[in-house]
C-alpha cells in the first residue's frame, strides 16, 4: 500500500484522452445491469414455497431470456486497449472495462454452469485466503459458531420486535431528508423484490411485506443509504470519470466490504447479521461442492432462517446458475473479504497518516488500490471530493480514536491468557 506516487502534472496531457474513454465505457456499461438481470421474480418464490407447503419442492427451474452484448463487449475490448497501461486513469479503465465485459459475458450464458466461471472470475470463491492465513469459509464457520453461541437471553427486547416494510420506510425516509436536508433519495416499496432491500443514487428500495427490526434500520441507513447510494451520488459529480458513479463488478469487494465496516464502526452490526453473511458462504462452498437449490434451502432452515428467508437466501447463491448442484453465484463470498480488506486498509491508512484516503473512497465507486492511485488526481483537482460523507467519517478523531484502538487490540493474543481472572487483573 505505500510507494511513491508520479506528480499530477505528469498526468495532465491524458486527462481528456482517458476521460472521453471513460465516457463511452459508462455509456456501454448501462445496458450491463448484472444483478437485476441474474435475479429471479418473486412469482418464483411464490410458487416454490407453495409447493413445499404441499410436500411437493421441485428444483426451481427459471427460464432466463437471452441477451447478446457484443457489441458493447467489442466496446470494452477497445477502450482497454486505448488506454494507457502507465496512467492511474488508464489502469482504472483496463481493469474496469475487462470487467465489465466479462459481466456482460456471463449476462450472455445465463441458466449454463459457465456462469460460475465467470462468477468466481469476478468475485472470487471461498476458499479465498485473507490476510492471516485463513478462508474466507473459515472465517464465515468462525461467525456462524459465534452466533450459535450467544446467550438469547441476552438479547433485549426491542431487538426482537418486527418492524413492518411500511413503518421501517417512513423511518428510513424521514432519517435521509434530514441528513440531506432535501428528498435526495426516496424510499420506496416493492413487491417484486426479493431481496430485503436494494439501493440506487436516487432509490431504496425494500420489499414489500417483509418483517425488519431495529437493527434493520440502522443496517439499511449505514449500508444501503451512506455507502452504496452516497458512492454513487458522489460519483456522479465526477466529469472525468462519471463511471464512478456506476456498479462495476471489480468494485463490488470493496463497496461491499466499506458498506459492512460502516455498519460495524457505528455499532449498526450485530451478530446474527454477521451470521446471515457467513451462511450465503457457506452455501455458496456447498453448492460448488455440488448440493442442489433444495439442500441449500434445507441449510438455511436448519440454521434458523424462515421458509421465505430461507428461499431468498438460497436463490442468492443460485443466481444465473443450474439448480441442480456444482454451479454458484459467488458474489456473497466478498462481504467478509471485503469487510477485512477495508478494516485493514483504514488502520493501514492511521498508522502511515494517510486517513484522507479513506475519505476520498466515497467520492465514486472504486478499489482500495484506485484510491491510491488517485491520489495527485484529487490533489490536482482532476477528481472532485465527496460532497456527501456519513458522520462517522466526517468525525475524523472518532474515526482514529477507534482505528488505534483496534492497532493495539489486535495485539492481544486471546489464547496466551489462561481465564477471565487473568483479564481482571490487567
Amino acid at each position: 500500500m505505500e510507494g511513491t506516487e508520479p506528480t499530477a502534472s505528469a498526468f495532465a496531457p491524458a486527462i481528456a484522452h482517458h476521460a472521453a474513454l471513460d465516457a463511452r465505457m459508462a455509456k456501454a456499461a448501462r445496458a450491463i445491469r448484472l444483478l437485476s438481470l441474474v435475479s429471479w421474480p418473486a412469482g418464483e418464490q411464490q410458487a416454490f414455497l407453495a409447493d413445499f407447503a404441499r410436500g411437493q419442492a421441485r428444483l426451481p427451474a427459471h427460464q432466463y431470456p437471452k441477451h447478446d452484448f457484443s457489441d458493447e463487449r467489442r466496446e470494452f475490448d477497445a477502450i482497454a486497449a486505448a488506454a494507457d497501461p502507465a496512467h492511474p486513469l488508464g489502469v482504472y479503465l483496463i481493469e474496469s472495462a475487462r470487467s465489465w465485459a466479462v459481466a456482460a459475458e456471463l449476462l450472455e450464458n445465463l441458466g449454463s454452469p459457465r456462469v460460475t466461471e465467470l462468477s468466481v472470475a469476478l468475485f472470487g470463491k471461498p476458499d479465498y485466503t485473507l490476510p492471516g492465513g485463513a478462508t474466507t469459509r473459515e472465517a464465515a464457520n468462525h461467525f456462524i459458531a459465534s452466533a450459535d453461541e450467544l446467550d438469547r437471553e441476552l438479547l433485549a427486547p426491542s431487538e426482537q420486535v418486527a418492524i413492518s416494510a411500511t413503518s421501517l420506510g417512513m423511518q428510513l425516509q424521514a432519517a435521509l431528508d434530514d441528513y440531506f436536508d432535501a428528498r435526495v433519495i426516496s424510499v420506496e416499496l416493492d413487491p417484486e423484490l426479493i431481496a430485503k432491500a436494494a439501493a440506487g443514487p436516487n432509490r431504496i428500495r425494500l420489499r414489500a411485506g417483509a418483517a425488519f427490526s431495529d437493527y434493520d434500520l440502522h443496517q439499511l441507513l449505514q449500508h444501503e443509504a451512506f455507502v452504496h447510494s452516497l458512492t454513487a451520488l458522489n460519483g456522479q459529480q465526477q466529469a472525468v470519470l462519471p463511471s464512478m458513479a456506476l456498479s462495476s463488478p471489480r468494485t463490488t469487494a470493496t463497496q461491499e466490504g466499506l458498506a459492512t465496516f460502516a455498519e460495524q464502526i457505528t455499532g449498526s452490526i450485530d451478530i446474527e447479521r454477521m451470521k446471515r453473511v457467513s451462511l450465503r458462504i457457506e452455501a455458496v462452498a456447498m453448492a460448488l461442492d455440488g448440493a442442489d437449490f433444495l439442500q441449500v434451502f434445507r441449510y438455511f432452515l436448519d440454521a434458523g432462517q424462515n421458509e421465505v428467508e430461507s428461499f431468498t437466501s438460497a436463490q442468492r447463491v443460485f443466481r444465473g446458475v443450474p439448480t441442480t448442484g456444482g454451479a454458484a453465484f459467488t458474489k456473497d463470498t466478498v462481504y467478509l473479504r471485503g469487510l477485512i480488506g477495508v478494516h485493514t486498509f483504514f488502520r493501514w491508512a492511521l498508522k502511515h497518516r494517510k486517513l484522507r484516503l479513506c475519505r476520498l473512497l466515497f467520492a465514486g465507486k472504486m478499489t482500495l488500490a484506485d484510491v491510491q492511485r488517485f491520489e495527485p488526481l484529487f490533489d490536482s483537482g482532476d477528481l472532485a471530493p465527496p460532497r456527501w460523507l456519513p458522520h462517522w467519517v466526517e468525525r475524523a478523531n472518532g474515526l482514529a480514536g477507534m482505528l488505534a484502538f483496534s492497532l493495539f487490540a489486535n495485539r492481544i493474543r486471546l489464547e496466551q491468557i489462561v481465564d477471565a481472572e487473568s483479564v481482571s487483573d490487567l
